[in-house]
Protein backbone atom coordinates (compact mmCIF):
# COMPACT_ATOMS: atom_id res chain seq x y z
CA UNK A 1 0.00 0.00 0.00
CA UNK A 2 3.02 2.27 0.86
CA UNK A 3 4.51 2.32 -2.49
CA UNK A 4 1.01 3.00 -4.35
CA UNK A 5 0.61 5.81 -1.89
CA UNK A 6 4.46 7.90 -2.96
CA UNK A 7 3.75 6.37 -6.70
CA UNK A 8 0.54 8.57 -6.46
CA UNK A 9 1.96 11.25 -5.24
CA UNK A 10 4.85 11.47 -7.30
CA UNK A 11 2.98 11.39 -10.59
CA UNK A 12 0.07 13.60 -9.59
CA UNK A 13 2.50 16.59 -7.57
CA UNK A 14 4.23 16.51 -11.30
CA UNK A 15 1.37 17.89 -13.07
CA UNK A 16 -0.37 19.90 -10.72
CA UNK A 17 -0.65 23.51 -10.56
CA UNK A 18 0.90 25.09 -7.38
CA UNK A 19 -2.52 25.42 -5.68
CA UNK A 20 -3.36 21.95 -6.70
CA UNK A 21 0.01 21.10 -4.25
CA UNK A 22 -0.91 23.57 -1.30
CA UNK A 23 -3.78 21.53 -1.17
CA UNK A 24 -2.78 17.89 -1.40
CA UNK A 25 0.02 18.71 1.15
CA UNK A 26 -2.56 20.31 3.47
CA UNK A 27 -4.19 16.85 3.32
CA UNK A 28 -1.10 14.50 5.09
CA UNK A 29 -1.33 13.84 8.70
CA UNK A 30 1.94 13.07 10.81
CA UNK A 31 3.01 11.73 13.53
CA UNK A 32 5.92 13.33 15.73
CA UNK A 33 8.65 10.07 16.03
CA UNK A 34 11.79 12.27 17.16
CA UNK A 35 9.78 13.49 20.05
CA UNK A 36 7.84 10.82 20.71
CA UNK A 37 10.34 8.14 20.81
CA UNK A 38 13.49 10.20 21.97
CA UNK A 39 17.20 8.84 21.68
CA UNK A 40 16.68 5.60 23.15
CA UNK A 41 16.51 3.40 19.74
CA UNK A 42 18.54 0.94 17.59
CA UNK A 43 21.21 2.62 15.89
CA UNK A 44 22.23 1.49 12.05
CA UNK A 45 25.09 -0.97 11.04
CA UNK A 46 27.55 0.81 9.18
CA UNK A 47 26.75 -1.37 5.79
CA UNK A 48 23.24 -0.40 5.87
CA UNK A 49 23.55 3.57 6.82
CA UNK A 50 22.23 4.11 3.46
CA UNK A 51 19.30 1.35 3.55
CA UNK A 52 15.78 2.62 4.44
CA UNK A 53 13.62 0.71 6.66
CA UNK A 54 9.96 2.03 6.35
CA UNK A 55 6.62 0.41 8.50
CA UNK A 56 3.83 0.46 6.96
CA UNK A 57 0.29 0.06 8.86
CA UNK A 58 -3.71 -0.42 7.51
CA UNK A 59 -5.65 1.05 10.38
CA UNK A 60 -8.78 -1.14 10.64
CA UNK A 61 -10.19 1.91 12.80
CA UNK A 62 -14.15 1.60 12.65
CA UNK A 63 -14.62 5.18 12.69
CA UNK A 64 -16.08 7.95 9.91
CA UNK A 65 -16.66 6.67 6.61
CA UNK A 66 -14.79 3.53 7.97
CA UNK A 67 -17.72 2.17 9.60
CA UNK A 68 -19.64 1.39 6.33
CA UNK A 69 -15.96 -0.70 4.88
CA UNK A 70 -16.31 -3.10 7.62
CA UNK A 71 -19.06 -4.42 9.57
CA UNK A 72 -20.45 -1.31 11.33
CA UNK A 73 -19.33 0.02 14.59
CA UNK A 74 -16.48 -1.46 16.41
CA UNK A 75 -14.78 0.00 18.90
CA UNK A 76 -11.22 1.07 18.89
CA UNK A 77 -8.70 0.68 16.16
CA UNK A 78 -6.21 -1.62 15.80
CA UNK A 79 -3.57 -2.07 12.97
CA UNK A 80 -4.68 -4.54 11.36
CA UNK A 81 -1.67 -5.04 8.80
CA UNK A 82 1.84 -4.26 9.44
CA UNK A 83 4.82 -4.54 7.51
CA UNK A 84 8.43 -3.63 7.89
CA UNK A 85 9.78 -2.84 4.26
CA UNK A 86 13.31 -2.74 3.88
CA UNK A 87 14.94 -0.82 0.55
CA UNK A 88 18.57 -1.83 0.56
CA UNK A 89 20.84 0.99 0.06
CA UNK A 90 21.60 0.96 -3.63
CA UNK A 91 17.77 1.29 -4.24
CA UNK A 92 17.67 -2.21 -6.36
CA UNK A 93 15.94 -4.49 -3.71
CA UNK A 94 13.28 -4.37 -1.26
CA UNK A 95 11.92 -7.07 1.37
CA UNK A 96 8.58 -6.78 2.93
CA UNK A 97 8.20 -8.54 6.39
CA UNK A 98 4.74 -8.82 7.64
CA UNK A 99 3.83 -9.31 11.69
CA UNK A 100 1.14 -11.17 12.03
CA UNK A 101 -1.64 -9.41 14.20
CA UNK A 102 -2.09 -12.48 16.80
CA UNK A 103 1.53 -11.79 17.73
CA UNK A 104 2.41 -11.81 21.27
CA UNK A 105 4.86 -9.15 22.18
CA UNK A 106 6.49 -7.20 24.93
CA UNK A 107 4.97 -3.72 24.41
CA UNK A 108 7.43 -0.86 25.97
CA UNK A 109 6.82 2.01 27.46
CA UNK A 110 5.82 4.45 25.16
CA UNK A 111 4.57 8.04 24.58
CA UNK A 112 0.58 7.69 24.13
CA UNK A 113 -1.54 9.06 21.03
CA UNK A 114 -2.26 11.85 23.48
CA UNK A 115 1.00 12.54 24.93
CA UNK A 116 0.68 10.41 27.96
CA UNK A 117 2.56 8.37 28.89
CA UNK A 118 1.93 4.35 28.43
CA UNK A 119 3.24 1.85 30.53
CA UNK A 120 5.44 -1.47 29.42
CA UNK A 121 2.94 -4.88 29.15
CA UNK A 122 4.17 -8.27 28.61
CA UNK A 123 2.89 -10.93 26.30
CA UNK A 124 0.18 -8.78 24.34
CA UNK A 125 -0.93 -9.06 21.23
CA UNK A 126 0.46 -6.81 18.33
CA UNK A 127 -2.47 -5.45 16.70
CA UNK A 128 -3.38 -4.02 20.26
CA UNK A 129 -0.18 -2.12 20.86
CA UNK A 130 -1.89 0.71 17.98
CA UNK A 131 -4.87 1.25 20.20
CA UNK A 132 -3.28 1.05 23.36
CA UNK A 133 0.00 3.42 22.58
CA UNK A 134 -1.05 4.98 18.77
CA UNK A 135 1.53 4.15 15.50
CA UNK A 136 4.71 5.61 17.29
CA UNK A 137 4.16 2.99 19.86
CA UNK A 138 4.25 0.15 17.17
CA UNK A 139 7.11 1.83 15.75
CA UNK A 140 9.07 1.51 19.46
CA UNK A 141 7.48 -1.73 19.37
CA UNK A 142 9.09 -2.90 16.62
CA UNK A 143 12.52 -1.50 17.07
CA UNK A 144 12.97 -3.11 20.71
CA UNK A 145 11.82 -6.78 19.30
CA UNK A 146 13.66 -6.30 15.93
CA UNK A 147 16.23 -4.32 16.72
CA UNK A 148 16.20 -2.32 13.37
CA UNK A 149 16.15 1.07 13.46
CA UNK A 150 12.70 2.40 11.40
CA UNK A 151 13.40 5.29 9.56
CA UNK A 152 9.94 6.31 8.33
CA UNK A 153 5.83 5.31 9.13
CA UNK A 154 2.86 5.12 6.54
CA UNK A 155 -0.11 4.78 8.04
CA UNK A 156 -3.35 4.04 5.37
CA UNK A 157 -7.20 3.89 6.78
CA UNK A 158 -9.62 1.45 5.15
CA UNK A 159 -11.84 4.09 3.60
CA UNK A 160 -8.29 5.47 1.94
CA UNK A 161 -7.51 1.97 0.58
CA UNK A 162 -10.54 1.78 -1.00
CA UNK A 163 -10.64 4.37 -2.81
CA UNK A 164 -7.23 4.27 -3.87
CA UNK A 165 -8.05 1.08 -5.91
CA UNK A 166 -11.59 2.28 -7.49
CA UNK A 167 -9.36 5.53 -8.43
CA UNK A 168 -6.95 2.93 -9.97
CA UNK A 169 -9.88 0.67 -11.66
CA UNK A 170 -9.43 -1.74 -9.44
CA UNK A 171 -6.28 -4.69 -9.59
CA UNK A 172 -5.74 -8.22 -10.92
CA UNK A 173 -5.60 -11.14 -8.44
CA UNK A 174 -4.99 -14.61 -9.44
CA UNK A 175 -5.94 -17.19 -6.72
CA UNK A 176 -5.56 -20.88 -6.78
CA UNK A 177 -7.81 -21.82 -3.55
CA UNK A 178 -11.36 -20.90 -3.10
CA UNK A 179 -12.26 -17.76 -0.66
CA UNK A 180 -15.74 -18.82 0.98
CA UNK A 181 -16.24 -16.26 3.94
CA UNK A 182 -19.56 -16.52 5.58
CA UNK A 183 -19.08 -14.15 8.03
CA UNK A 184 -17.65 -11.38 6.08
CA UNK A 185 -19.88 -12.30 2.76
CA UNK A 186 -16.87 -12.55 0.48
CA UNK A 187 -16.57 -15.42 -1.65
CA UNK A 188 -14.13 -15.92 -4.51
CA UNK A 189 -12.95 -18.90 -6.95
CA UNK A 190 -9.89 -20.16 -8.35
CA UNK A 191 -8.89 -17.91 -11.02
CA UNK A 192 -8.37 -14.63 -12.07
CA UNK A 193 -10.54 -11.64 -11.09
CA UNK A 194 -10.38 -8.18 -11.69
CA UNK A 195 -11.13 -6.56 -7.63
CA UNK A 196 -12.64 -3.19 -7.31
CA UNK A 197 -11.65 -1.28 -4.15
CA UNK A 198 -14.55 -2.98 -1.78
CA UNK A 199 -13.80 -6.48 -2.99
CA UNK A 200 -9.56 -5.58 -3.28
CA UNK A 201 -10.31 -4.84 1.21
CA UNK A 202 -11.95 -7.98 1.50
CA UNK A 203 -9.13 -9.87 0.10
CA UNK A 204 -6.79 -8.61 2.18
CA UNK A 205 -9.29 -9.01 5.32
CA UNK A 206 -10.40 -12.01 5.15
CA UNK A 207 -9.57 -15.34 7.21
CA UNK A 208 -12.60 -17.18 8.43
CA UNK A 209 -13.17 -18.22 4.68
CA UNK A 210 -9.52 -19.16 3.71
CA UNK A 211 -7.49 -21.99 5.08
CA UNK A 212 -7.41 -22.46 8.22
CA UNK A 213 -9.10 -19.02 9.20
CA UNK A 214 -5.74 -18.17 10.76
CA UNK A 215 -4.26 -14.69 10.59
CA UNK A 216 -1.15 -16.74 8.90
CA UNK A 217 -3.37 -17.38 6.03
CA UNK A 218 -4.40 -13.91 5.36
CA UNK A 219 -0.79 -12.71 5.34
CA UNK A 220 -0.78 -14.73 2.17
CA UNK A 221 -2.97 -13.36 0.86
CA UNK A 222 -2.10 -9.61 1.79
CA UNK A 223 1.43 -10.28 0.61
CA UNK A 224 -0.14 -11.27 -3.11
CA UNK A 225 -2.00 -8.52 -3.29
CA UNK A 226 0.86 -5.80 -2.25
CA UNK A 227 2.74 -7.12 -5.01
CA UNK A 228 -0.17 -7.41 -7.88
CA UNK A 229 -0.68 -3.56 -6.60
CA UNK A 230 2.93 -2.79 -7.69
CA UNK A 231 2.38 -4.07 -10.99
CA UNK A 232 -1.08 -2.15 -11.61
CA UNK A 233 0.65 1.07 -10.53
CA UNK A 234 3.40 0.37 -12.99
CA UNK A 235 1.09 -0.40 -15.95
CA UNK A 236 -0.60 2.35 -16.08
CA UNK A 237 0.38 6.06 -17.59
CA UNK A 238 -0.78 8.34 -15.14
CA UNK A 239 1.50 10.61 -16.47
CA UNK A 240 -0.29 10.75 -19.45
CA UNK A 241 -3.59 11.46 -17.44
CA UNK A 242 -2.83 14.32 -15.07
CA UNK A 243 -6.47 14.60 -14.23
CA UNK A 244 -7.03 10.39 -13.32
CA UNK A 245 -2.80 11.08 -11.37
CA UNK A 246 -4.03 13.99 -9.46
CA UNK A 247 -7.53 11.79 -7.68
CA UNK A 248 -5.17 9.23 -7.21
CA UNK A 249 -3.16 11.50 -5.47
CA UNK A 250 -5.89 13.46 -3.61
CA UNK A 251 -7.12 10.19 -2.10
CA UNK A 252 -3.76 8.80 -1.10
CA UNK A 253 -3.26 12.39 1.00
CA UNK A 254 -6.41 12.58 2.63
CA UNK A 255 -5.38 8.71 3.65
CA UNK A 256 -2.32 9.30 4.47
CA UNK A 257 -0.64 9.36 8.14
CA UNK A 258 3.09 9.52 8.16
CA UNK A 259 6.41 10.05 10.20
CA UNK A 260 7.16 14.03 10.38
CA UNK A 261 10.12 14.18 7.94
CA UNK A 262 7.66 12.46 5.04
CA UNK A 263 4.72 14.64 5.89
CA UNK A 264 4.72 16.67 2.39
CA UNK A 265 4.48 16.01 -1.10
CA UNK A 266 7.95 17.23 -2.11
CA UNK A 267 9.28 14.73 0.33
CA UNK A 268 6.99 12.14 -0.63
CA UNK A 269 7.95 12.91 -4.11
CA UNK A 270 11.79 12.49 -3.35
CA UNK A 271 11.25 9.28 -1.13
CA UNK A 272 9.36 8.11 -4.28
CA UNK A 273 11.92 8.63 -7.06
CA UNK A 274 14.60 7.18 -5.34
CA UNK A 275 12.37 3.50 -5.11
CA UNK A 276 11.42 3.67 -8.74
CA UNK A 277 14.21 1.50 -9.59
CA UNK A 278 12.13 -1.38 -8.09
CA UNK A 279 10.19 -4.12 -9.88
CA UNK A 280 7.46 -5.30 -8.14
CA UNK A 281 7.94 -8.81 -9.69
CA UNK A 282 11.31 -9.17 -7.41
CA UNK A 283 9.84 -7.70 -4.05
CA UNK A 284 10.50 -10.64 -1.66
CA UNK A 285 7.42 -10.67 0.73
CA UNK A 286 7.98 -13.13 3.94
CA UNK A 287 6.17 -13.64 7.30
CA UNK A 288 8.00 -13.32 10.27
CA UNK A 289 8.88 -16.71 11.32
CA UNK A 290 6.31 -17.47 14.62
CA UNK A 291 5.07 -20.43 16.56
CA UNK A 292 1.94 -21.85 18.27
CA UNK A 293 2.38 -20.05 22.00
CA UNK A 294 2.36 -23.08 24.24
CA UNK A 295 -0.33 -21.10 26.65
CA UNK A 296 -2.44 -20.33 24.09
CA UNK A 297 -2.46 -22.07 20.97
CA UNK A 298 -4.39 -19.04 19.19
CA UNK A 299 -1.39 -16.89 19.61
CA UNK A 300 2.05 -17.08 18.43
CA UNK A 301 5.25 -15.69 19.35
CA UNK A 302 8.35 -15.15 17.03
CA UNK A 303 10.22 -18.34 16.19
CA UNK A 304 13.78 -18.43 16.95
CA UNK A 305 16.55 -18.58 15.51
CA UNK A 306 14.21 -17.51 12.31
CA UNK A 307 13.56 -14.75 13.45
CA UNK A 308 16.40 -13.72 14.74
CA UNK A 309 18.38 -14.10 11.46
CA UNK A 310 15.75 -12.55 9.56
CA UNK A 311 15.86 -8.95 11.53
CA UNK A 312 19.74 -9.57 11.78
CA UNK A 313 19.72 -9.55 7.45
CA UNK A 314 17.23 -6.60 7.90
CA UNK A 315 19.91 -4.89 9.93
CA UNK A 316 23.01 -5.70 8.05
CA UNK A 317 21.03 -5.01 4.75
CA UNK A 318 22.38 -8.60 3.65
CA UNK A 319 20.44 -11.04 1.93
CA UNK A 320 17.67 -12.89 4.11
CA UNK A 321 18.54 -16.57 4.34
CA UNK A 322 16.62 -19.49 3.38
CA UNK A 323 16.85 -20.33 7.10
CA UNK A 324 14.93 -17.71 8.18
CA UNK A 325 11.84 -18.28 5.57
CA UNK A 326 10.44 -20.99 7.90
CA UNK A 327 7.89 -20.67 10.23
CA UNK A 328 6.83 -23.52 12.35
CA UNK A 329 3.25 -21.94 12.98
CA UNK A 330 1.49 -22.05 9.34
CA UNK A 331 -1.58 -21.19 7.98
CA UNK A 332 -2.75 -24.59 7.50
Amino acid sequence: MAVLVLAAVVLGGAGAAWWAYRGLDANISSVDLGRALGDDRPQKAPSALEATNLLVLGSDSRAGDNAQLDGGAVGGARSDTALVVHVSADRSKAVAVSIPRDTLVDRPSCTGAGGGEVGPASRVMFNSVYSTGGSACVVKTVEKMSGVRIDHLMEIDFAGFKDLVDELGGVTVTVKEPIRDTKGGFTLEPGTHRLNGTDSLKFVRTRYGYRDGSDLGRIGLQQQFLVALLKEVKQQDLLGSPAKAYRIAQSATKALTTDEELASLTALAEFGRSMQGIDPATMDTIMLPVAYDKADPNRVVPAEPQAGELWKAIREDAPVPESARTSPATAG
